[in-house]
């Protein structure tokens, strides 16, 4: 039966904090997880541009004994070169993650805002929003 005006406004701020919270925990693995795996990545870049003389040209030991402008324009391109599979590899394991830990399953719908007598978790979906009755067979994608 659906819920009264003040009931399902209440209600629909509660969910809509908890998908919001759910999502901001998404975003912070996804960044972690991408700034780990493409930390390579992020290292030669920014040493490529800090030594090369058109752009920075950075007043730093190894820059004059090491770097030249040749051998940071081929940092810079080693590291862009090295950025693909590096980000192919940060959303297999965002994703392998997501799916392990169930993260994707724990948003709610906002039918349970309108309605009286939903459930917050469905049986057998078994995320860690819903740590009862985890079904082990359940997949995320097919």
């Amino acid at each position: 039966e659906p819920r009264s005006p003040c009931c399902c406004l209440a209600w629909t701020l509660v969910i809509g904090t908890m998908n919001s919270l759910v999502f901001l925990l998404n975003l912070l693995l996804m960044f972690v997880i991408f700034t780990i795996v493409l930390l390579p990545t992020i290292v030669v870049v920014y040493f490529g541009f800090q030594c090369h003389s058109q752009v920075l040209h950075s007043s730093a030991r190894y820059c004059k004994s090491i770097l030249d402008d040749n051998s940071s324009s081929a940092l810079i391109i080693l590291g862009f070169v090295i950025m693909s599979p590096l980000l192919v590899v940060a959303m297999a394991i965002y994703c392998s993650l997501a799916r392990r830990l169930r993260l994707l399953v724990c948003f709610q719908p906002y039918s349970l805002a309108v309605y009286k007598g939903g459930r917050w978790c469905h049986p057998g979906e078994g995320a860690l929003c819903c740590a009862r009755g985890c079904n082990t067979q359940l997949k995320a994608w097919v």
